[in-house]
C-alpha cells in the first residue's frame, strides 16, 4: 500500500469539479490527514478539461506526484488527460449511463467501477447529488469513514438548510453502498484516520490573513485570475478589524485607491496578475518617489499578454525587479509555501513602512489555488510583529522640522529613511509630488538636491541589505556538492524530490531563496558546489541569470513553462538527469 493516497476528479467546467475536490479534501483534513490540492482548470465558464487532485497522507506532503489512486471520470478526456498517472490497480469511477461515458474502455490493469451517478442522486432527491454519490463511491473504495464526509458536506452545504444537508449525506451512502453491494473486490487502500487538527487554506487566503494579521485595513483590486481570492478573503473578514475592501473599476484605480489610503496614515494593499502590474507601473514609480508605503502582490500566471491565465509560470521576476521608468527603489518577497503566503505578508508590510517603500510581493498560481494543510500554531498570532518604522507624533515631530516649524517629510537622512506623519499630526503638514523635491516636499530641479534625495532612496537599501535578514531556507545535505537553487512556490516539489534523489543515493543541498530583492549573496555556496542547478518555472532562467550575475559563475538549468507546476518525482528525475550531463561534460 503506497504511504500517500491520490485522488482526482476530472471533467469539463461547469460541472462542479472545483466544489467536489474541496468538500473531499475538507473531509480529509477534519479526518486528521495532511491535504495537498492542485486544479487543472481552462479559462472559460463552461466546456474544456478541469480537473482537482488531492495527494492526501498521514505524514505531511508538499507537492504533487505523477501517480493516481482513484480517478472520478466525468468525461473521457479524464481519463485519456490522467493516463499516465494512472497505474495498475487504480481505480476509474464513471458514469456508464452517461450518452458520452456509454462505450468507455477501462484500460487495462486498472479497476473500472460503473457507478449509476445520475441516477443514485435522483433516489437521494435530485441529479444535482451526482458527484457527491462519486465521493462516497471514492469513500468505499479508499475504505474511508463516511462519517468524515459528513461533517464536510455540512460545512459546504448547512447555509442552505438542513434538508439539503441530509439529501447530499444519503447520495453519499448510494454511492458508498452500490460499491459494497455490486463489487465484490479487495481494494488496495485503507485510510488511516487520526485525532489531528489540521487549518486547510490556500496561498491566496494566507496572503488575506496575513494581511489582516499584519494590520492591512485597506485593500483596492480589480478581479483577476489568480489573485481574486485575495480580494474575496478579505472581503467579509477585514471588516471585523474595522478595514475597508474595494473594488475598483480597472487595475489603475485600484493602485491609486489603495496609495491614498497609504498616504492617509492606513497599511494598504492591492493585488493582481502580470496584466494587472503592467498597468500599474507608473503609479508604482509616484508611489517609491513619494516614499509611500505600499504593498503590492503580483499574483503570477502564465504569460505575456493574456498568456494562459489559469496556468502556472513564475515569469514576472524581471518586471518586479526592474518594472518602471528611472531607477526605483523596492523589495521584492516570495513566498516559498502556502504558510510562508501568511509570514511573508506580514514581513512586507513591515519593511514597507520600515523604509517608506514598495514592497512586491511575488506569488504565482500554484501557490494560490492549493490548498494543503497546516497544524494551527502554523499561524501563531501571537508572534506577528507589527513595526510601524519612523511614523511620528506630536511629541517626537520637534525633531523633523526645520527652523520654520516645517515638517521636513523627505529629510536627508544617513539611514535613506525619512520620517512619515499621518495627516492630522500637529505639525505634521506636508506634501509629496511626482516631481523630484526637496526635504519639504517641494518641486525642484537643484541638482544637488537631485542627488541628494536619489541617494537617500537607494540608500534605504543598503540600510535593510546590511541589517535585515535576507537568509535563505536551507534543505538536504549540507555538505554535498550537488547544489541546488530555487525561489518561490517551487520549494515543497524540490523538498520532496530530495527524497527521491536519496532512495538513489544521490545527495543535493537545497537552497530555496524567499528574497530577491534585496536577495541573500550565494557566492560562498555557488563556490563551494561542483554542480550548480537553478530551478524555476519560466523559459529563459530570469533567477538563474541574478545567480550569474552575482556570483561570476555559470549554471545549470532546469526550467519548465508548459504552464504545469513541478512534480515531486519529476523534478527529481530533471535533477537526475542535470547532474549526469554535468557529470559528462567533466569527464
Amino acid at each position: 500500500m503506497p504511504a500517500d493516497f491520490n485522488w482526482a476528479i476530472g471533467g469539463e467546467a461547469g460541472d462542479g469539479i472545483d466544489s467536489t475536490g474541496k468538500i473531499f479534501a475538507q473531509a480529509l483534513s477534519r479526518a486528521g490527514r495532511h491535504v495537498f490540492t492542485s486544479k487543472d482548470f481552462a479559462s472559460r465558464i463552461r466546456g474544456g478539461y478541469t480537473a482537482y487532485k488531492v495527494r492526501t497522507g498521514v505524514d505531511p506532503v508538499q507537492s504533487v506526484v505523477d501517480r493516481l489512486d482513484v480517478l472520478i471520470a466525468l468525461t473521457p478526456r479524464t481519463i485519456d488527460e490522467n493516463l499516465d498517472e494512472l497505474h495498475e490497480g487504480s481505480v476509474i469511477i464513471y458514469d456508464g449511463e452517461r450518452t458520452t461515458m456509454q462505450d468507455v474502455e477501462v484500460p487495462e490493469g486498472m479497476i473500472g467501477l460503473d457507478v449509476p451517478l445520475k441516477g443514485l442522486a435522483e433516489e437521494a432527491g435530485g441529479a444535482i447529488m451526482r458527484n457527491v454519490v462519486a465521493l462516497g463511491a471514492a469513500c468505499a473504495v479508499a475504505d474511508f469513514p463516511i462519517e468524515n464526509l459528513d461533517s464536510a458536506l455540512q460545512k459546504r452545504f448547512g447555509g442552505k438548510g438542513q434538508a439539503i444537508v441530509d439529501n447530499n449525506k444519503q447520495a453519499a451512502r448510494k454511492g458508498q453502498g452500490y460499491v459494497e453491494e455490486e463489487y465484490d473486490h479487495e481494494f488496495d487502500y485503507d485510510l488511516e484516520t487520526t485525532d489531528n487538527d489540521y487549518v486547510l487554506l490556500n496561498g491566496d487566503q494566507a496572503i488575506g490573513m496575513g494581511a489582516i494579521a499584519a494590520g492591512c485595513r485597506f485593500y483596492a483590486g480589480y478581479p483577476i485570475t489568480p489573485a481574486t481570492e485575495v480580494m474575496e478573503y478579505l472581503t467579509g473578514h477585514i471588516e471585523q478589524y474595522g478595514g475597508h475592501v474595494v473594488q475598483a473599476e480597472d487595475e489603475l484605480s485600484a493602485i491609486n485607491m489603495a496609495l491614498g489610503a497609504a498616504r492617509a496614515g492606513a497599511r494598504s494593499m492591492t493585488a493582481t496578475s502580470g496584466p494587472g502590474i503592467d498597468l500599474m507601473a507608473e503609479t508604482f514609480g509616484l508611489i517609491a518617489t513619494s516614499e509611500t508605503p505600499l504593498v503590492i502582490c503580483d499574483v503570477m500566471r502564465s504569460g505575456p499578454s493574456t498568456g494562459m491565465p489559469t496556468k502556472q509560470e513564475q515569469g514576472d521576476l524581471n518586471m518586479a525587479l526592474f518594472g518602471g521608468h528611472g531607477e526605483i527603489p523596492r523589495f521584492v518577497l516570495a513566498p516559498t509555501s502556502v504558510s510562508e503566503c501568511f509570514w511573508k505578508t506580514v514581513e512586507a508590510f513591515n519593511l514597507a513602512e520600515k523604509y517608506n517603500t514598495p514592497v512586491y510581493l511575488l506569488s504565482d498560481l500554484a501557490l494560490a489555488v492549493t490548498e494543503q494543510t497546516f497544524p494551527p500554531e502554523a499561524f501563531d498570532m501571537d508572534a506577528v510583529e507589527i513595526d510601524r518604522g519612523k511614523l511620528v507624533d506630536e511629541d517626537s515631530i520637534g525633531e523633523w522640522q526645520n527652523e520654520k516649524g516645517q515638517f521636513k517629510a523627505h529629510a536627508i537622512t544617513d539611514d535613506g529613511v525619512s520620517p512619515r506623519a499621518a495627516p492630522g499630526t500637529a505639525g505634521g503638514a506636508h506634501m509629496s509630488t511626482g516631481l523630484e523635491h526637496d526635504e519639504l516636499g517641494r518641486r525642484t530641479e537643484d541638482t544637488g538636491m537631485r542627488v541628494e534625495q536619489v541617494d537617500k532612496r537607494n540608500r534605504k537599501v543598503q540600510t535593510a541589505r546590511d541589517t535585515e535578514d535576507w537568509s535563505p531556507r536551507e534543505f538536504g545535505d549540507p555538505d554535498s556538492s550537488n547544489l541546488v537553487i530555487s525561489w518561490g512556490s517551487n520549494e515543497g516539489a524540490m523538498e520532496e524530490a530530495i527524497a527521491f534523489l536519496e532512495e538513489e543515493d544521490i545527495d543535493v543541498r537545497f537552497l530555496s531563496v524567499p528574497y530577491i530583492f534585496p536577495r541573500p549573496d550565494l557566492s560562498d555556496e555557488v563556490a563551494a558546489a561542483d554542480t550548480v542547478i537553478v530551478v524555476e518555472c519560466n523559459a529563459n532562467g530570469q533567477f538563474a541569470d541574478l545567480i550569474e550575475h552575482d556570483t561570476l559563475t555559470r549554471v545549470d538549468r532546469v526550467n519548465k513553462y508548459n504552464g504545469v507546476r513541478f512534480k515531486a518525482d519529476e523534478l527529481a528525475e530533471d535533477i537526475k538527469a542535470a547532474l549526469a550531463t554535468d557529470q559528462e561534460v567533466e569527464a
